[in-house]
């Protein structure tokens, strides 16, 4: 059976030679009397657990401590000293220290505290592991998903992560299109060349041309040195064409003529460069119909599209939603240094049935606000956009309740559930969200207007 690596970091060879004894049938044990020879050992090996010597010689093993923690957070470190304080303790305990333990030091004890300290080592490895194969599962170079839709989509990008043939990617705006096409690359061969993007709604047409293809010094009035463009820049890895369907259409030949021959000629030039780019393709438009209406060349379109990756809109993968708003609300709450634990379920459910015309994007952006908005560690339907919330002591058709003077707040309360759960049907989840109350909560109030005989 293999051994765990461990590491005795003390100036005293004695106690070196001491703890190397009594631990050595356990563990493969290394020592060392230089902090500087013992954290370069972490170049070379990987050792589960560090027994460091609060001082050696003049160094300050608290210092060794925020070293190693820095280069193998998951080693787990033993603090031992002779000059034991609480002070010192707290601090090795607030830098990542597992325990520690005074000079002169019970050996029992001590074996006891490694296999503890062995366990820990373990459990953290087992955690990094699954976290791995968690993101492998669900998150494809930053694309997140478990449904069947994504599932194909991820598929897909498997299939043709080393093919070099025309790849359009096909989506609403907001659906992760060019996220698509960044798995693609850095799945694939090229990964270690560049992945250029460019944006041809971004770019007005008379500009675009020297973009895409350069231009020669003196090429036209302020053309003062050559420039590269995109295609000799990205030579080697993979240029993605995001809104391929905006590129104009005199410009369309011009580039279907650089994907047949494999070589590109700068504005001014008369030399031809050969290239060598992998083409990814994206649009939001229908081509087909552009292609029929005369606004797209027919023959670039098929040598774009010679496989199509479908990219689904959120309304059609819902059960994507929780998962994308785990990795949001991770994302996002550590750049804001909040600690965002879940969210509430009625805010889950609001989400659910929202039909997200901007996607995942407009996801996003709403699990943004309410992150900056929230006060506490889950966020509620109140954190919620306004135009997301359903409209509180109004009904779905806008009818009003009838409230007289007199009333009592709880009959208010009752005239107010009773309408609500009509007009929708009876439908418990929704009343609960509109009127922003726990779905319990309005059982609770349901029951008791049974018993006092107010309930139809």
């Amino acid at each position: 059976m293999h051994k765990p690596n461990l590491l005795i970091i003390d100036d005293e060879i004695s106690i070196c030679k001491s703890l190397s004894f009594i631990l050595e049938d356990d563990y493969q044990v290394y020592t060392s009397v230089d902090p500087d020879e013992a954290v370069a050992l972490f170049a070379h090996l990987s050792f589960a657990i560090v027994l460091l010597d609060l001082r050696i010689g003049m160094r300050d093993g608290i210092e060794v401590l925020r070293t190693v923690k820095q280069m193998s957070p998951k080693t787990v470190v033993i603090m031992m000293t002779a000059y034991g304080s609480i002070a010192s303790a707290v601090e090795a305990m607030k830098l990542g220290a597992f325990y520690y333990v005074q000079k002169p030091i019970d050996m029992e004890e001590l074996k006891v505290l490694c296999g503890r300290a062995q366990e820990q080592y373990h459990l953290q490895s087992r955690v990094e592991w699954l976290d791995g194969e968690i993101r492998k599962a669900y998150d494809v170079h930053g694309l997140i998903g478990e449904s069947d839709r994504m599932k194909h989509v991820f598929a897909l990008i498997d299939k043709v992560k080393n093919i070099d043939s025309g790849i359009l990617i096909l989506g609403e705006s907001g659906t992760g299109k060019e996220l698509v096409a960044r798995a693609v690359h850095f799945a694939g061969e090229r990964r270690e060349q560049v992945f250029s993007t460019i944006n041809c709604a971004a770019i007005p047409a008379n500009l675009m041309e020297s973009e895409l293809f350069g231009y020669e010094k003196g090429a036209f009035t302020g053309a003062n040195v050559r420039k590269a463009g995109i295609f000799e820049t990205a030579d080697g890895g993979t240029l993605f064409l995001d809104e391929i369907g905006e590129l104009d259409i005199g410009l369309q030949s011009k580039l279907l003529r650089v994907l047949q021959e494999k070589a590109v000629t700068p504005i001014g030039g008369h030399k031809e460069k050969r290239i060598d780019v992998r083409i990814i393709a994206a649009t939001n438009r229908d081509l087909k119909k552009e292609v029929q209406q005369g606004k797209f060349r027919e023959d670039l379109y098929y040598r774009l599209n010679v496989i199509p990756i479908q990219v689904p809109p959120l309304r059609e993968r819902k059960e994507d939603i929780p998962l994308l708003i785990r990795h949001f609300m991770d994302k996002i709450g550590g750049k804001m240094s909040k600690q965002i634990k879940g969210i509430s379920q009625e805010a889950l459910n609001l989400l659910n049935d929202y039909p997200f015309p901007g996607n995942v994007r407009e996801l996003q952006n709403i699990i943004e606000r309410s992150i900056a908005l929230a006060d506490g560690e889950h966020l509620t339907i109140r954190d919620m956009p306004m135009d997301l919330q359903p409209q509180r002591g109004q009904i779905a058709d806008g009818r009003l309740v009838p409230v007289y003077v007199g009333d009592t707040a709880l009959e208010a309360e009752r005239k107010l559930i009773l309408a609500t759960l009509r007009e929708l049907g009876g439908n418990r989840r929704k009343t609960a969200d509109m009127l922003d109350i726990g779905e319990r909560t309005l059982r609770d109030k349901m029951s008791k207007y049974k018993e006092e005989g107010s309930f139809p």
